[in-house]
Formats: C-alpha cells, sequence, structure tokens
C-alpha cells in the first residue's frame, strides 16, 4: 500500500474520533476541502472551523471504505459513511477526491446527495 493510500486509509478512520483539530492536521496549511454541494474551504484553520460547524451535532461517524484506487498524486475514495446525530442516522454514500501533496491533504473534493443527508438528519 502507497503513503497516499495509507493517509487516507487513516484519515477516514480517524472521523470515528470527531475531533475537527485532528482531522485539520491532516491537511496542508493551504489545503481545499470542498463538498461538492456547498462551496470550497481554503486552508487549515477554515477547515477546522468548517468541520466543527458540519460535524457539531454527530454522534457517531464510521466510514466504510468500499474502494480505492490511486494515479500519480491523487486517491479516489468510495465510500459509505454512517453518521448518528442523537437518534437520527443515516448511510450516506460518497466519494472523495484527495490531491495528496508532501504527505498531506492538499485537496479533497467530496461527491454525495445533500438531500439524502438533510431528509435523514431532519
Amino acid at each position: 500500500m502507497s503513503e497516499s493510500t495509507e493517509l487516507i486509509r487513516e484519515f477516514c478512520s480517524a472521523w470515528s474520533r470527531l475531533d475537527p483539530a485532528e482531522l485539520a492536521q491532516y491537511f496542508t496549511e493551504d489545503g481545499v476541502y470542498h463538498n461538492m454541494p456547498t462551496g470550497p474551504v481554503k486552508g487549515r484553520a477554515e477547515i477546522e472551523q468548517f468541520i466543527r460547524a458540519f460535524a457539531g451535532s454527530w454522534t457517531a461517524t464510521e466510514w466504510e471504505i468500499i474502494s480505492l484506487a490511486e494515479g500519480e498524486g491523487v486517491v479516489i475514495a468510495e465510500r459509505l459513511d454512517r453518521t448518528t446525530a442523537g437518534d437520527k442516522s443515516v448511510d450516506l454514500p460518497c466519494t472523495g477526491i484527495f490531491e495528496i501533496r508532501d504527505g498531506k491533504i492538499a485537496v479533497w473534493r467530496d461527491y454525495f446527495d445533500l438531500g439524502t443527508y438533510v431528509r435523514a438528519m431532519q
């Protein structure tokens, strides 16, 4: 397994700890996190704040990696994100495209259906 693939496996696993500061450390200082249904977030500090707000109500999450593919500097992770917020839960199919630079995530674009998430969490 390559270092980039291992990085993304570790990152997906780290989400289960729901620690925005830890998750932000996986990014380069100038990293970009773009949930495709919303706008991009730029910079490690801003990414930490975004994760804190976006996942603030979550009480548990576990990300199952279904498949991984890697090209030069890019890892693609197809996932099933199982997330709980109090008495509500969602199994959300996602695909993340990760651009890796110097052992960190430089860009993460995540594709999922926001409607599936919103309906489950209402």
